[in-house]
């Protein structure tokens, strides 16, 4: 276990190694941040001054190394929009995206896996085929068209659910939060449910899949050949092995969910991590592009840890593929 653990802690740090060299790049080949802070009216000596106290008279791989070192206490420069430290404004959007990301992968499991479950017991039936092309549908439209959807029904046409923004937030603390309220919950709901919807459809089918491989095993036959009844059968002894597979797929969904909230905050105006990328994006603000590149790195890099390490300790083949491949 140990052994394991360690092996993927190094490919981790290698992983979050070439994103940083990556955003550093960016640093380098993508504008000038002297130019940038100064404009171009500055004096040679200005550029000179500035250019020394940023350390990018320094060698390449010196000015990399102080990268890293800045990037691992969560420092990446000011941001050239808007003129404060990007940390900060990480830390002030971080809360909505993490917020609209657990939700929609709260709707996702809640949805999809009861749905996928009822997909494979009534296999064929009329209400299995509807939700089999429903899931279809999501796995097929863009999110940014199921956004427009939502919006045109519930906001424009019934008038139920607002259609962009956040709504009225609480502060506990450094952390901002709209669950505690109705009106937040309100903003909440359409970019939600906009973003669930691939993700539901994916864990739908792949539940559905899961279980009907599942049901064809031995070990099922044998649980019938005992006298279970069907409910002990299916949620005894098939959903539970058809969850495995699932539990990975769903952990590495959640870094999907937080990555590509991008398209959905943009449609709803969401002000989390994702909308402040695309602002930076068009006025190239680098040290905002740089962070956002590292973070979400670590979030896709920390997730797999965790989803790796809850597939060893629950998947006994596992354990006993590394016993026999050590002796």
């Amino acid at each position: 276990m140990l052994a394991f653990i360690l092996r993927r802690l190094a490919q981790a740090l290698a992983v979050m190694l070439t994103v940083a060299f990556i955003a550093f790049m960016l640093f380098q080949y993508v504008g000038d941040p002297v130019t940038n802070l100064l404009g171009q009216d500055a004096t040679v000596e200005q550029r000179e001054q500035l250019r020394k106290d940023l350390g990018l008279d320094q060698p390449f791989f010196v000015q990399f190394a102080a990268f890293v070192g800045n990037a691992v206490q969560g420092e990446f420069g000011m941001s050239i929009r808007q003129g404060r430290k990007v940390s900060s404004l990480i830390l002030e959007r971080l809360p909505a995206t993490l917020e609209l990301a657990l939700v929609a992968g709260l709707i996702a499991l809640l949805v999809g896996i009861p749905l996928g479950v009822y997909a494979a017991l009534r296999r064929g039936r009329l209400g299995a085929q509807v939700v089999m092309g429903a899931s279809l549908l999501g796995v097929s439209l863009p999110t940014f068209l199921i956004g427009i959807f939502l919006i045109l029904i519930f906001a424009v046409w019934l008038h139920w659910l607002p259609s962009f923004g956040r709504g009225d937030t609480i502060n506990l603390g450094s952390w901002s939060t709209g669950l505690l309220t109705a009106d937040g919950w309100q903003h909440l709901l359409l970019p939600a449910i906009t973003l669930s919807v691939y993700q539901l459809a994916l864990i739908m089918r792949l539940v559905r899949a899961e279980m009907l491989e599942v049901l064809r095993t031995d070990f099922i036959k044998f649980a019938r050949a005992r006298g279970l009844s069907d409910r002990a059968v299916y949620f005894g002894h098939a959903l539970k092995n058809t969850l495995v597979p699932v539990m990975t797929i769903t952990g590495l969904q959640l870094g999907s969910l937080i990555a590509f909230a991008i398209i959905t905050e943009t449609v709803f105006q969401w002000p989390g991590m994702g909308f402040l990328f695309i602002q930076a994006v068009q006025f190239a603000d680098i040290p905002v592009m740089a962070a956002y590149l590292c973070l979400i790195s670590l979030i896709f890099v920390v997730i797999n840890l965790v989803v790796d390490l809850l597939y060893f300790a629950v998947d006994p083949r596992l354990r006993v593929e590394r016993s026999a491949g050590g002796h």
